[in-house]
């Protein structure tokens, strides 16, 4: 009996350790991330900023851990032209990145969707009705939900996309923000945290 019970509180432990929300962004610093390319990832006031640098170029800042099936939260807050993204199951070569983007961008321009970078391009875009749910300027809360070949989408509590995909389910790889070519863009975030599925 004594045995039994020693073996359901590990299990136990387990399952509520396995439940638990990882933070990724510790409010200090860049701990527990790599960037590429010359973009500027910094933090300011607890909060994680990109914003443009002199190249005005792509820009990464990816978690050190992969990440197969999971829950990301997030919060963001677009300033200037704002147009940036979370990558999920990507892999990157200096700042060639493959995998999947969920896109974060400025009014008109399907935040939520999916982008395929350096493949097939747009894979889905929410429906124009949907971005009524992006406050620009102000704080915005993002979900993914990653489940082995399907990704879905939340901005604000509104579903933007369910998407099911053969390739995607074959990922692998770590959880990225992007900042976008171009320069004059600066994004603000916070409260990023995932949890393993």
């Amino acid at each position: 009996m004594k045995h039994i019970s020693i073996s359901l509180l590990f299990l136990l432990t387990a399952v509520f350790m396995n439940a638990q929300k990882t933070t990724l962004f510790n409010g200090k610093d860049l701990t527990g991330w790599n960037i590429h390319g010359t973009e500027l990832w910094y933090v300011e006031d607890g909060l994680l900023v990109c914003e443009s640098g002199p190249e005005e170029k792509y820009g990464y800042l990816s978690t050190k851990k992969f990440y197969d099936d999971f829950i990301l939260t997030l919060e963001f807050k677009q300033e200037a032209n704002g147009n940036s993204g979370v990558f999920f199951r990507s892999t990157l070569e200096g700042t060639k990145i493959s995998g999947w983007q969920v896109e974060v961008a400025p009014p008109g321009n399907d935040s939520g969707g999916i982008y395929e970078s350096y493949g097939r391009g747009w894979l889905i875009k929410p429906d124009p009705g949907k971005d009524k749910a992006l406050k620009m300027g102000d704080w915005n809360r993002m979900k993914i939900k990653v489940v082995g070949d399907n990704v879905t989408t939340w901005l604000n509590s509104t579903q933007m996309i369910s998407f099911t995909d053969e390739k995607i389910g074959q990922g692998k790889g770590s959880i990225a923000l992007q900042i976008h070519d171009g320069g004059g863009i600066k994004v603000r975030w916070r409260n990023v945290k995932v949890k393993p599925l």
